[in-house]
């Protein structure tokens, strides 16, 4: 069956109905507006058959990283390792692992890499390969221009969302210019997923996290995506713990209002929701006109997990000057700071409309699946 999906989708914002639609405004104009440092949340042991490198990249997806060391370590790429995909047009820094046992790296490889505009900044060594998803987070450097510059709402718009947190939105590079990721997703899942048509599973991903962003807009909709709901099932603040809830009371709803726990959706596969009551009901509301995407899911055999709906931002800052507002926040992996964005100002990218395919993200595992 073919999901009628029309893009972009109209996923509603947090704050409009109490500061109405946010002004016009520009982000990441050009690399050193949009600067993200990945926060590992542990130290290298410095021992170890994997050599880890922490590189500094500019206007470069991360996968470009991962080529070029292959090269020339001479390993495949199989034996690179790195936590996340960080965005293209913007200044990364984050680490990486070649798995070189009983070996060194070549003598010069620090002068390859900066030839090729890769700035190493540090070398350790440690005993596993870096995995996808392990960090911590990500800390944020944004630019902002435009007519948001001068939006006198803009501070009160950012202290609500220091306080309150921001809907946890995948962000729009997950689903690709105009939606591509996800019409191609539609496409196979309705023949049937298999591997070789998508390697690296991000025509899944594209699937599962649409179906999520419904599910947040739904109780968004219903004002109650900060609320506890009998059923819910809810996470632990900065862990991917979760415990049901059969019926809400005040001990719970005053958690929920610390930030200690986070109400969470489904991202779909085999085994289901896990919640229940009203929770229940209005993720199936959402889910109901996606019948092809989530069947299409369970037959590939994607197993189900939960995401929460609310995401809190960390060491926070705003500093306006003549011309630009800076941004600065560090979100947990998996967030993507352009769900922050889209709560301070209007730009068509931050909906959903064009941008490029690859799934970048300051995210992209913490991202999840």
């Amino acid at each position: 069956m073919r999901d009628d999906i029309r893009w972009p989708p109209e996923w509603p914002r947090a704050l409009d109905a109490r500061f109405g639609a946010p002004v016009a405004g520009t982000y990441r104009t050009c690399a050193d507006d949009f600067v993200v440092e990945e926060c590992l949340g542990f130290e290298p042991e410095g021992l170890g058959e994997h050599l880890w490198l922490w590189i500094e990249k500019r206007e470069t997806a991360t996968s470009d990283v991962v080529r070029q060391l292959a090269r020339l370590c001479d390993v495949g790429p199989r034996d690179i390792g790195y936590a996340g995909m960080k965005d293209r047009i913007a200044v990364t820094r984050q680490w990486f692992s070649v798995h070189l046992p009983g070996r060194e790296a070549p003598g010069d490889l620090e002068v390859q890499l900066a030839e090729r505009g890769f700035r190493v900044q540090r070398v350790t060594r440690h005993p596993r390969k870096l995995k996808r998803g392990v960090h911590r987070g990500n800390r944020f450097t944004l630019r902002l221009g435009g007519p948001v510059t001068t939006d006198a709402m803009l501070e009160q718009r950012w202290q609500a969302i220091v306080e309150g947190g921001v809907p946890n939105y995948f962000g729009p590079q997950r689903f690709g210019s105009d939606g591509r990721n996800l019409f191609r997703a539609r496409d196979l899942l309705a023949r049937g997923w298999r591997k070789r048509d998508d390697r690296e599973g991000m025509l899944l991903s594209a699937a599962r996290s649409f179906l999520f962003n419904a599910q947040l807009a739904e109780r968004l909709a219903a004002g109650q995506w900060q609320s506890v709901l009998d059923g819910d099932v809810m996470m632990l603040d900065g862990t991917q713990s979760l415990f049901a809830v059969e019926t809400r009371d005040a001990e719970l709803e005053q958690r929920l209002v610390d930030g200690d726990i986070h109400p969470t959706a489904v991202l779909w596969g085999q085994g289901g929701s896990w919640a229940a009551a009203e929770a229940e009901r209005l993720e199936q509301r959402a889910l109901e006109a996606w019948p092809g995407l989530c069947h299409g899911l369970e037959r590939a055999g994607v197993k189900a997990a939960r995401r929460a709906l609310r995401v809190r931002l960390g060491e926070t800052r705003i500093q306006r000057d003549a011309n630009a507002v800076t941004l600065e926040f560090t979100l947990p992996s998996g967030a993507f700071a352009t769900a922050v964005l889209r709560e301070l100002m209007d730009e068509a990218t931050l909906d959903f409309r064009s941008l490029p395919e690859q799934p970048s993200d300051s995210a992209t595992r913490g991202e999840s699946p």
